[in-house]
């Protein structure tokens, strides 16, 4: 233990890691050409419709929307299913409020299915045992940029008639059995956040081949209303509007055309990481199948061996940064509008309301695999600005960290 950093050994990586930079000159010259157009509105530009466009041929889909946040993409897909008040929609508990919210927000009740403690996808187990006769819909988590168990959960969702939506936030352009995640559901929802592996900033996109399905989307992402589908000034039903503008669109164009490269530097620099920190005591990385890519939103492994907070603060130490636990609680548990019920003041609703025909307790024993693979679940940052001698200081610090651990 006297040669970690933390108890003033020398640090494994001395110098700062590079920095992210999503962005470069072809996006400076498309914004110019955004803002030089005199229009930045997105139904009267060129930008947002050339995204949508291209977007879906990317996919291979037939049909693409645009939204002002991957949030408003899981809402509007939402949308679409219109459940009544008191519907089922499953979906993750480990997870951004965004995957749950918007089933809230539509008067539906959240389900959460239980995830495998090591990758903390959602399990196909866990989705079917959830199912009931007011189950409407599935949303289906990708995390980290490691598509789940595709196949199974769609045969599911076919079996029950219920529709999948795909949560795609943190795994763009990343294949499944040779398919891009995002094409195997009735929809396909997608964050442009900064973080992402593409991004305006903030935006969402919402893919689909179903032509009923794409004019939903669009009429829900504005008002319901669309100068195509809705006579004048007509309104089809409840609907925000989430439409995006042309800087972003102008953005999403450039950040478009560099993603498959973006996302083929991740998988190849997280394999790498994962291959040099195999066998590392007291570690336990993410197995990377042969069906599937694995992208790295963020790059994820478990200290299963060692106490996991002590263990990145060590880490740290040695240049490398990494956080425990991620979102630490099954996110419905991360505030109160689902432990106390408290969504539309203090109404309950829809959980007291005539629609729900039983009681919704949200409490850490509803998922405990996902309870203890966060328990465990260590988080650090690789991006496609990084060089393999980066990948290759990372490793030999968790190396360092855990051999040392081991020993004490």
């Amino acid at each position: 233990m006297q040669d970690l950093a933390i108890n003033g050994g020398p640090k494994t990586r001395t110098e700062p890691f590079p920095s992210r930079k999503p962005f470069g000159q072809r996006e400076e010259d498309l914004l110019i050409q955004a803002v030089r157009s005199q229009t930045l509105f997105g139904k009267s530009g060129t930008f947002v419709k050339q995204l949508e466009k291209e977007f879906a041929a990317f996919y291979g889909s037939g049909y693409a929307q645009a939204s002002t946040s991957g949030t408003a993409a899981i809402h509007t897909a939402v949308g679409v299913v219109d459940p009544e008040p008191g519907d089922e929609i499953i979906t993750a508990p480990i997870t951004d409020p965004g995957s749950v919210m918007p089933i809230l927000i539509q008067n539906a009740v959240p389900v959460f299915a239980d995830v495998d403690p090591i990758t903390l996808n959602m399990t196909p187990e866990s989705i079917e045992a959830n199912i009931t006769d007011r189950t409407r819909a599935i949303i289906l988590v990708h995390l980290f940029g490691h598509p789940c168990n595709i196949d199974e959960v769609v045969a599911i969702a076919e079996k029950h008639d219920v529709i999948l939506i795909e949560d795609c936030c943190q795994t763009h352009a990343t294949k499944y059995k040779g398919k891009y995640a995002g094409t195997f559901g009735h929809m396909g929802c997608f964050s442009f956040q900064q973080s992402k592996h593409m991004t305006t900033g903030d935006g969402g996109m919402i893919i689909t081949n179903d032509e009923a399905t794409y004019v939903r989307l669009k009429l829900f992402s504005d008002k319901g209303w669309d100068y195509k589908y809705m006579g004048d000034r007509d309104h089809a039903f409840l609907a925000p509007n989430y439409r995006m503008t042309e800087m972003q669109g102008a953005v999403g164009v450039a950040q478009l055309e560099k993603l498959q490269s973006v996302v083929d530097r991740r998988i190849e620099l997280g394999r790498l990481l994962t291959e040099l920190m195999q066998g590392a005591p007291g570690i336990t990385a993410v197995t990377l199948p042969k069906d599937r890519e694995v992208s790295w939103w963020n790059y994820i492994f478990h200290v299963t061996g060692h106490d996991p907070d002590k263990f990145c603060a060590a880490l740290s130490a040695e240049g490398v940064g990494a956080g425990a636990h991620y979102i630490k609680d099954p996110i419905y548990m991360r505030g109160n509008f689902l432990t106390e019920k408290r969504t539309y003041g203090g109404s309950g609703f829809p959980f007291n309301s005539p629609y729900v025909s039983r009681e919704y307790n949200y409490g850490p024993e509803l998922v405990p695999d996902a309870v203890k693979g966060l328990g465990t679940v260590v988080t650090t940052s690789i991006h496609e600005h990084m060089q393999e001698d980066d990948i290759r200081d990372i490793a030999a610090a968790i190396n360092k960290v855990a051999n040392a651990f081991s020993n004490q």
